[in-house]
């Protein structure tokens, strides 16, 4: 049986992105570190690459990167790190959740914290741990809503009454289709509640999960003659929000139950799970969700008069806030809300039927919310064919497959594009999204699908001006993202030296390493017995070094990017050693400068909070940050887990020793 030294589970809320964009980062990292590793997937389809106990037990520490419940009990007591799973979608990320889980220490918990500055987010804060079940509610709940959803909506293909039996335009079988679509999207409430509960219960909690969702559907029932409580009655449901608050009781009204019965014998442990557990819970969540269910109503109403106020304010107002949900995190946690919010209204459309101006508005909100989906990728397209001298080959390639996303409501594939400079793409993501919404509003378009992108088109009412309004979002913020990227290449072109050709350096400094590995480190690169007084003066230190060494041309330059690194998380490391890399066009050949200070630089985050004894500094030309950079930085990496190397580096005084120590681990 293979043996791993990480082990790690990735899940979103729809598994459908954010899962293995997780996986690969995790696993090119954990490459970079000469590293082995397997990635267990939480996606739409089910588990795949199931880690076995075997492989469990092997492995030296636990990445967890989810947002749903990967069963995280059962690395108990191993060093690891548990965060969202936005937090792991780049390779730089990723790596750092690696060294993190490396650097803790192994505890009875499922969320054993190593990094100081990071403590409350790996010991996973309250906010992380609801988010968490109440995305394991959204994932399964997702699937009902789309087939639901789409089956409604192709059901009027035959006709907008095609499943009224007295209609003119009736057709028996798009009213069967209407039928199955209903019982799915009927069930969309109950299935939040029960996996809510169930991710915080386990499966104890799905019956009590299942009744409270019910209930939130039907309400208290009340006899309109008598006004008292009645069976037979009719009652006002008060949908997903009291799908939400239904499992969060259930879940936490097992836990409870648990412990009240702990005493109870062993060998009635089967009676529990079968008889004590779902008779009590079930009764205590049916009591208090009928008990709420007057209030729940209230602030149900309450939502979706809000919402549809916005709607009066204007379509700019309403397409707006949509646009920035949608857009500002592409995928997570703002975007779900905008994207469950919208597929709730869809459903109250579905059930109050065409012609209503409940249907009219929430339709005319589901096309809003996909519209503003669907532009993100459209954007980085549109950028990448224009603009294509702007962008690395990686992002070219990656722009032209967002087409494919972009077209089917995916917009995670957007997401690499925002992390690299989060300003100005954000907020230029953010507007390409706001006016598809506007417009989407202005031109009452209405969608009856919760899903599927233009796949969807036959039955998106005034789809062609739907397609307009997304593809005027896209141009605009196609063109300001490829502004923002001519001006940031022109920028970097001016900060290298004119005088220096920029292509012999390049075919130099990508051979160096290569050519002569064991000269790579110069002895008048490695600097001994220095004193800072903090982390910014040893970064300025080695930038002036670099010019003087004719590295590179310009020392702010070379200063803002290893600042500009430090900003994105601390280079700091273990046991004194840091690695700081600068990435900028002023460099001119790749280098490593080695700093000593043996009293400690202090004020350098690292991982066990020990001050920088032993920077080594590496400065990478710009046209090279994806190629000697990454090879570099791994063999640097690799070889400070190396106890031997650590000591020898850390232990001389000799520029010359230090030098050849180094070299000889970048061959």
């Amino acid at each position: 049986m293979a043996k791993f030294d990480i082990i790690a589970a990735t899940g979103c809320p729809t598994g459908i992105a954010h899962t293995f964009m997780a996986k690969e980062a995790l696993e090119k990292a954990a490459a970079e570190r000469g590293l082995t590793i397997k990635v267990e997937t939480h996606g739409q389809v089910g588990v795949e690459n199931e880690l076995t106990k075997s492989e469990i037990a092997g492995a030296k520490a636990v990445v967890v990167a989810a947002d749903k419940d990967v069963q995280a009990e059962r690395f108990a007591g191993k060093p690891m790190v548990s965060v969202g799973v936005s937090k792991a979608l780049s390779v730089e990320a990723a790596g750092k959740l690696i060294d993190r889980a490396l650097a803790a220490k192994g505890d009875d918990t499922v969320a054993a914290a190593a990094d100081v500055e990071d403590d409350v987010e790996e010991k996973e804060s309250i906010g992380h741990i609801i988010y968490k079940h109440l995305m394991n509610g959204v994932s399964h709940m997702l699937v009902f809503v789309v087939a639901g959803g789409v089956l409604t909506a192709v059901s009027f293909l035959w006709g907008i009454t095609s499943f009224d039996s007295t209609a003119s335009d009736y057709n028996s079988f798009a009213a069967m289709l209407k039928i199955i679509g209903g019982i799915a999207m009927n069930l969309m409430v109950p299935v939040l509640s029960a996996y809510i509960a169930e991710s915080i219960g386990k499966r104890p909690a799905l019956v009590p999960g299942f009744v409270a969702g019910m209930i939130a559907i039907q309400g208290l029932p009340v006899n309109a003659d008598t006004g008292m409580i009645d069976a037979g009655g009719a009652g006002v449901g008060f949908g997903f929000l009291g799908g939400i608050v239904g499992g969060f009781l259930a879940g936490y009204v097992i836990l409870l139950l648990e412990k009240v019965f702990a005493g109870l014998p062993k060998n009635l442990d089967g009676l529990k799970a079968i008889f004590l557990y779902p008779l009590f819970s079930t009764a205590i969540v049916g009591l208090v969700m009928l008990g709420i269910s007057g209030a729940m109503a209230a602030i149900n109403t309450a939502m979706m008069d809000f919402l549809k106020g916005l709607s009066a304010s204007g379509a700019v107002v309403l397409g707006l806030a949509i646009g920035c949900m949608c857009a500002f995190d592409m995928g997570g946690p703002v975007n779900k809300a905008a994207y469950v919010t919208g597929t709730a209204m869809l459903t109250e459309a579905l059930a109050a039927g065409v012609g209503t101006d409940t249907y009219n508005f929430g339709t005319n909100f589901m096309a809003a919310v996909s519209a503003a989906c669907i532009v993100p990728p459209l954007i980085t397209t549109f950028a990448v064919v224009v603009g294509k001298k702007y962008f690395s080959q990686e992002d070219h390639d990656a722009g032209v497959v967002n087409l494919i996303l972009g077209c089917t409501h995916i917009t995670e594939g957007a997401i690499p594009f925002m992390t690299k400079n989060i300003w100005p793409v954000m907020p230029i993501m953010m507007l390409g999204s706001s006016i598809a919404s506007i417009l989407t509003i202005m031109f009452n378009v209405h969608d009856p699908a919760p899903h599927g992108g233009f796949l969807v088109l036959p039955v998106v009412e005034n789809g062609p001006l739907w397609v307009l309004a997304i593809l005027i979002g896209a141009v605009i913020g196609g063109i300001l993202f490829v502004a923002f990227k001519k001006y940031d290449f022109e920028k970097n072109h001016k900060a290298a030296p004119a005088a220096k050709p920029v292509e012999a350096p390049k075919a130099a400094a990508v051979e160096a390493p290569k050519a002569e590995a064991s000269d790579f480190v110069k002895v008048e690169n490695v600097f001994v017995a220095e004193d800072f007084a903090s982390r910014d003066e040893a970064l300025s230190f080695v930038s002036n070094q670099a010019v003087k060494a004719g590295i590179a041309g310009d020392a702010d330059a070379v200063m803002n990017a290893f600042l500009a690194r430090e900003a994105e998380g601390t280079t700091g490391m273990m046991e004194g050693f840091a690695i700081p890399h600068a990435k900028s066009d002023a460099i001119t050949e790749a280098a490593v400068i080695v700093v000593k200070d043996d009293s400690g630089v202090t004020g350098w985050d690292t991982m066990d909070g020990a001050p920088v004894n032993v920077a080594i500094a590496l400065l990478i030309p710009g046209a090279q940050a994806g190629t000697t950079h990454l090879k570099i930085l791994s063999k640097v990496a690799e070889a400070l887990m190396d106890e031997d190397f650590r000591a020898t580096v850390k232990g001389s005084t000799d520029a010359a020793e230090i030098a050849k120590t180094i070299n000889a681990r970048l061959v």
